[in-house]
């Protein structure tokens, strides 16, 4: 997926361009709309539509704050004037549009602006920073004590955290159970889950392969929710819980198990630290071992707006998470994989809504060395 070069007048680029300069203003008022429930009140009014009064005496909210919204959520296509139906300027009535209905209506678009807002909004201001320092500069908007945005996780406000949890649990709970039979293909007995955040992933396994021994590593106090979670459902006593930063090249993966599992999580760090990780499952596998990466390459997308959401995240890992990472295009992976000394064994699209699953291994010639015929 490349992003089409649209032509266009100079006329169309300037207003182009003004879009892009009050797109911060319009994200809050389309967000106000939504929260204060104006968007919901002009769906129930259908065709009918509703004026700008009837709507503030119904919320409670000024008409001049009303129409305020209004008149700029009409400017972004949000909502449309029903012009045979108004009257004077003070009786305009307004309508959803179609782009009001999925901001209103469709989990993935509410889920994505709750993250932006709750998350990514106040931070990004430090954007320039971030990218002059290579340090997540606008992470103190919600945490000033910790380094990375993955440390200060567990401790963040309700609505942050929330926010980032549903955004990303969003995108991998789809994905999941489509992935299961590549990953028991081979019928592995044993998996470790790295990065295993809440613990769903491994949790999944241990409820529907009883018989597999399971281990999940995360940061400590990130870990310590994935087990309350594992302990809630029942498997807690089938997974092994390691805590461990792997930002700390010393720090190994647990050796000879069949499957070594890294979902959203090569996305959190930079080329460098990825290439560590990934030569540390290498020295960890055994001949048989694969190992799964499951991540969201924005060139591997169907469709434009998938492209277009995931390449504006990567502003969020540069800003707030670590100031290193992003969301990768597939080739700079590959290119990780290959330099950690290991061999793709096949790439799955279209897994959920935009996820991509590689399958990697040890390399032909490390198999070769490793073989009890040849030693």
């Amino acid at each position: 997926m490349t992003f089409e070069f649209k032509k266009i007048s100079a006329y169309e680029a300037m207003y182009e361009a003004q879009k892009i300069a009050y797109a911060p203003v319009i994200f809050q008022v389309v967000r106000s709309l939504r929260d204060l429930g104006i968007l919901k009140l002009l769906e129930q009014s259908g065709k009918a539509g509703m004026c700008a009064a009837d709507i503030g005496e119904a919320l409670g909210i000024s008409q001049y704050g009303v129409e305020t919204l209004l008149e700029s959520g009409h400017s972004c296509n949000v909502v449309e004037i029903n012009v045979d139906a108004s009257g004077s300027y003070k009786d305009r009535v307004y309508l959803l549009s179609k782009v009001g209905y999925f901001l209103l209506n469709n989990s993935m678009t509410r889920i994505n602006m709750d993250f932006n807002h709750h998350v990514c909004y106040h931070g990004l201001a430090e954007l320039d920073k971030a990218v002059s320092e290579g340090k997540p500069r606008g992470l103190a908007a919600l945490d000033e004590q910790r380094n990375t945005f993955y440390e200060a996780l567990p401790h963040l406000p309700d609505d942050s955290r929330n926010s980032w949890y549903s955004f990303d649990h969003y995108y991998s709970d789809i994905s999941y159970p489509l992935i299961l039979p590549h990953v028991m293909k081979n019928r592995p007995k044993s998996l470790v889950d790295v990065g295993t955040n809440t613990g769903k992933f491994a949790i999944l396994m241990a409820q529907q392969h009883p018989e597999m021994q399971i281990n999940m590593i995360d940061l400590p106090d990130q870990l310590a929710i994935a087990r309350k979670n594992a302990q809630d459902s029942g498997v807690a006593d089938r997974i092994k819980a390691i805590a461990l930063n792997l930002l700390d090249s010393e720090n190994q993966l647990p050796p000879n198990l069949d499957v070594y599992w890294m979902s959203q999580f090569l996305s959190c760090f930079g080329q460098d630290e990825i290439i560590s990780i990934l030569r540390r499952a290498n020295e960890a596998m055994h001949s048989d071992s694969r190992l799964f990466i499951m991540e969201t390459c924005w060139d591997r997308q169907q469709h434009e707006a998938s492209a277009f959401s995931l390449v504006n995240t990567s502003p969020y890992f540069t800003c707030i998470a670590n100031g290193n990472s992003k969301m990768y295009h597939s080739e700079e992976l590959l290119y990780c994989i290959s330099k950690a000394g290991l061999e793709l064994v096949e790439i799955t699209d279209g897994l959920g809504i935009c996820h991509s699953l590689f399958e990697c291994r040890q390399t032909s010639e490390q198999v070769l060395q490793d073989s009890p015929e040849i030693n």
